[in-house]
């Protein structure tokens, strides 16, 4: 039984260890989505966090059990490139978890955007992330840098340690850490942008996540403001760890 609340950086230890084998990582679908304009996705399974909101809640608690496959980084390379040619998409992206909780997972990262932008240099990635990873360590970040179509979007999870703790089940003490992946990308001179849920952080929420953003010179004008997906399991999660907007 998970207790809350974790540190997260064990837990994505101890995640990859469940979802590795090798380089090869565990997905549980490949399709083609309707955000950003139409873009080819793979969707992960296991997280460093427990967000409340999560839609894909159950595969994250229980990464191990979860259904799914795991694929190597030329394999989903292969399958997203032929989703995105018959769909007439110019982006690719991994969501529905984690995809940087450490070493092992990062270079099958690095293999998929080598292997797609050899095949298709003018193919967009979009890398949707919890922003631990990066904002830990500043070398994740110069590596990406190295990714020219790549472009990050970071999700934050609350606007101070508490409510960041009642929405990612992580320990409050980590709440800056995402904030400094966003200013480590920036820095390395990677397109990136924080993404906030207006349900969870309303008026109040954004004035202070805001404040915070701009005290690191990230433009809150940037702020990609996202909209809660109100399946049943997910308004239970947000009951059970008393989390609203302010």
């Amino acid at each position: 039984m998970l207790e809350l609340p974790f540190d997260p950086s064990k837990r994505a230890e101890q995640v990859e260890n469940l979802i590795m084998k090798g380089l090869s990582r565990k997905y549980y679908r490949l399709r083609p989505a309707r955000y950003y304009g139409g873009i080819a996705t793979a969707d992960l399974v296991g997280c460093s966090f427990l967000c409340a909101y999560c839609w894909n809640y159950g595969r994250n608690l229980h990464p191990y059990e979860a259904d799914g496959r795991y694929y190597s980084h030329h394999e989903i390379a292969k399958t997203l490139l032929k989703i995105a040619r018959k769909k007439g998409f110019n982006r690719i992206r991994l969501s529905g978890a984690e995809p940087l909780l450490g070493q092992s997972s990062f270079e099958h990262l690095c293999g998929l955007l080598e292997e797609i932008n050899q095949a298709d240099p003018r193919m967009e990635f979009v890398l949707e992330t919890n922003g631990l990873l990066i904002g830990s360590d500043t070398s994740f970040t110069k590596r990406l840098a190295e990714f020219k179509r790549l472009q990050v979007r970071v999700s934050l999870k609350g606007w101070d340690g508490e409510s960041f703790e009642r929405v990612s089940g992580a320990q409050g003490r980590f709440f800056e850490v995402p904030l400094n992946g966003i200013k480590n990308l920036l820095d390395a001179g990677v397109v990136a942008w924080p993404a906030i849920m207006y349900e969870i952080f309303g008026q109040k929420g954004i004035a202070k996540i805001s404040e915070k953003l701009k005290a690191l010179a990230i433009k809150p004008e940037e702020l990609e403001i996202e909209y809660l997906e109100k399946y049943p399991f997910v308004i239970e999660n947000l009951r059970k760890r008393a989390v609203h907007s302010f």
